[in-house]
């Protein structure tokens, strides 16, 4: 069995560190954390491995997982290499969604596969994480060889794996947040839309729970295009022109958002065919203004 050292063993490195343990395909050899405390917490959750204090405490491993916050991958990196932790067999990769493995290129001038690995799932309790991880979508991109090693101890969980381009990590990562995250958001901002129409917002949320779960389903069902219904749909450039001149006089913020994202819907109703293009180019135009 392979061993493996884990450079930042938060809710990802404790999550996927006990999977590798529980499904037999690494040994977890060393746990470096910012304190020694949270690493002997890392161990114990992980069932598994040795806490150190610092990088010259580690000994040589198969495989290396950086799973730091983004802005320490690097330095840790050339910490590796410097300890001479890293070599021409050793496999080393992060867990960052929007940075490429490119950013291990110090361990690859000594040798060294490289790669990065994106589990497109939420780790708020890595306990939980651990029970619901099979079926997780996990994103791959760098060496064959890393890769290729990655590829297969994450379907040895039950983890489903696609391929990126590294050159757009950053894009990739953003789509997770437009769609995660800023769902959550714009939630917000119907909500804020309600309450401005005196609407509680107990009960805007209540009725807007079927007006979001049905599209959300139709996308999946159908593709954007299909799924996509109301004033822009239809063409209806008066409504989307009422609509703009409320909210601006409102709240520029909300304005700007329904602008961004009517510009998209704009683009699927032209798609779908249905509504005029004349109507389509005048609501353009309307989303387009900057007054």
């Amino acid at each position: 069995m392979k061993t493996i050292n884990v450079v930042g063993c938060g809710k990802v490195g404790k999550t996927l560190s006990r999977l590798w343990a529980v499904h037999n395909v690494f040994e977890v050899q060393t746990v470096l954390n910012r304190s020694l405390q949270s690493g002997l917490e890392a161990v114990a959750f992980v069932g598994s491995g040795r806490a150190v204090e610092s990088y010259a405490q580690m000994e040589p491993a198969d495989v290396v997982m950086i799973s730091t916050p983004d802005e320490s991958i690097e330095a840790c990196c050339l910490e590796l290499c410097r300890e001479g932790l890293v070599g021409r067999r050793t496999v080393v990769f992060h867990c960052s969604g929007s940075l490429p493995s490119g950013l291990l290129e110090p361990a690859k001038k000594q040798g060294a596969s490289i790669a990065s690995l994106h589990p497109v799932k939420s780790f708020a309790d890595p306990a939980g994480s651990v029970e619901t991880f099979a079926g997780t979508y996990c994103a791959v991109e760098g060496d064959h060889q890393a890769c290729q090693l990655i590829d297969h101890v994450l379907k040895r969980c039950g983890a489903k794996v696609f391929c990126v381009e590294p050159e757009f990590k950053t894009v990739y990562h953003a789509a997770t947040v437009i769609v995660c995250n800023y769902l959550a958001a714009l939630m917000e901002v119907g909500l804020r839309c309600f309450e401005k129409a005196g609407v509680p917002r107990a009960a805007a949320t209540i009725i807007m729970e079927p007006i979001v779960t049905g599209p959300v389903e139709n996308v999946f069902k159908l593709g954007p295009v299909a799924a996509l219904t109301g004033p822009i749909a239809r063409g209806e450039q008066s409504v989307v022109q009422t609509q703009c001149t409320a909210l601006g006089r409102w709240d520029k913020q909300i304005e700007q958002v329904y602008k961004a994202l009517g510009r998209v819907a704009v683009e699927l109703s032209a798609a779908q065919g249905n509504a005029d293009s004349d109507a389509l180019a005048a609501i353009e135009r309307c989303l387009d203004d900057a007054n």
